[in-house]
């Protein structure tokens, strides 16, 4: 006849409730009042210590707890890992190894069982104990604390696993910021009438390994809670690269919105003259409290920063973001440019953004332009300004200034000399 324990216990390792629930703790339980156990616990094998991690011992909680840890000299674990044990002991005192340690005096019957990584490591054991021999428990008893233990290793395996890589990831990211493992190219912003360059859009780039694109290494950066620090540190290096740029460039950056409201973004700008700066908040990032977002950047924009709306009618934000923020340019993302000659949709969508922007007094630039047909086609729509490979590619900042008119380049050599 079935347990009813083991019939909850599966019940809810399938319901939705169960996704809330401890398995590790609903194991213990569930395979104690199985055995009719007093103790069920998950201990680490620590050196040479055995550390419970998880109990279940109702009424005897001052007794054992998580975060005790007993010798592996004093308790069955080593001895059962090393063969001179059995997993299952009905009576200790049975056994002559067992009946000859200390420990056997408290501990009448006694179940453990193995936990192991994936990799074969014995990360710790599974163990159930009574004060009182269970004549009764048999292999089929033991057999279904290995079935929990299989459960139980896989879930500690899962979460370590995640830690671990966890930690290898803030340790890149760390490395990366402390070791100054990130550089900067600069893409032109360009006037559509005269083909010259108006501003550059600072992009950053990536030495470090693995080899991968930039926004995978602000994705990680984020999941390790040390995306702003990145953010940070890739502005102020665009914003010191960008003071050799001639009076009247632009330079742009991008920023997530938390890193806008985050207390340490307006101190990047301190003393800095902010005519020729624009931030670019993606529109992919989701926004919370747009009010807090229009504070922080309200005295910024009030000495002269001008706010730009990345990748417009790319993702879900970008309504909110125009008719919230006020912003001084909307850039058409890639998505709506790429092919808009061919796409009536596209083409409708870009021309109201354009007429949106004419009635609010914003800018358009069109990003990601990169054929001569899609050019001519969002010049038609009244866009005047444009970004992409067919206008110039990404480059160091030395290479990019070498994109601006003889006259400006003179100016910046008469300026930095």
């Amino acid at each position: 006849m079935s347990n009813p324990s083991l019939i909850d216990f599966l019940a809810s390792k399938n319901s939705e409730s169960a996704a809330q629930d401890d398995l590790v703790t609903r194991a213990l339980e569930t395979v104690r009042q199985h055995l009719e156990m007093d103790v069920a616990y998950v201990s680490e094998i620590v050196d040479n210590k055995s550390v419970f991690r998880k109990v279940d011992a109702p009424g005897l909680e001052e007794l054992i707890k998580p975060g005790d840890e007993k010798s592996l000299d004093d308790v069955y674990c080593k001895h059962i890992l090393e063969g001179r044990l059995p997993e299952l002991m009905p009576d200790t005192s049975k056994e002559p190894f067992a009946a000859n340690m200390p420990v056997t005096e408290m501990i009448g019957a006694h179940v453990s069982v193995p936990l192991r990584r994936d990799n074969g490591q014995v990360y710790g054991m599974f163990c159930c104990f009574s004060a009182e021999p269970k004549e009764h428990l048999n292999e089929r008893d033991l057999n279904i604390t290995r079935a929990f233990a299989g459960l139980v290793a896989e879930k500690i395996g899962a979460d370590l696993k995640h830690s671990e890589d966890y930690d290898e990831k803030r340790t890149r990211i760390e490395h990366t910021i402390a070791n100054n493992e990130m550089s900067l190219v600069f893409q032109p912003i360009v006037d559509l009438s005269t083909n010259q360059p108006i501003g550059f859009e600072s992009l950053a780039r990536f030495s470090g390994q693995p080899q991968r694109p930039p926004n995978e290494w602000f994705d990680e950066a984020n999941e390790v809670g040390l995306g702003i620090d990145l953010e940070l540190r890739a502005i102020r290096t665009a914003l010191e690269e960008a003071a050799s740029l001639p009076d009247g460039i632009s330079v742009s950056v991008n920023a997530s919105p938390f890193v806008v409201v985050d207390p340490r973004f307006g101190d990047v700008f301190d003393g800095l003259d902010l005519t020729d700066i624009v931030v670019e908040i993606t529109e992919h990032a989701q926004v919370e409290d747009y009010g807090a977002l229009g504070r922080a950047l309200k005295p910024l924009r009030n000495r002269g920063l001008r706010l730009a709306i990345d990748d417009a009618g790319g993702g879900y934000a970008g309504l909110q973001y125009m008719l919230l923020l006020h912003p001084d340019i909307i850039k058409l993302d890639i998505s709506l440019t790429s092919n808009v000659h061919t796409n009536a949709a596209k083409s409708s969508l870009a021309s109201a953004l354009v007429l949106f922007a004419s009635q609010t007094g914003a800018a358009i630039i069109a990003e990601g332009i990169e054929t001569q047909e899609e050019l001519n086609a969002l010049k038609m729509l009244g866009v005047h300004r444009g970004q992409g490979y067919l206008l110039g590619r990404p480059a160091a900042l030395v290479d990019a200034l070498e994109m601006l008119p003889a006259d400006d380049k003179s100016a910046e050599l008469g300026r930095t000399a």
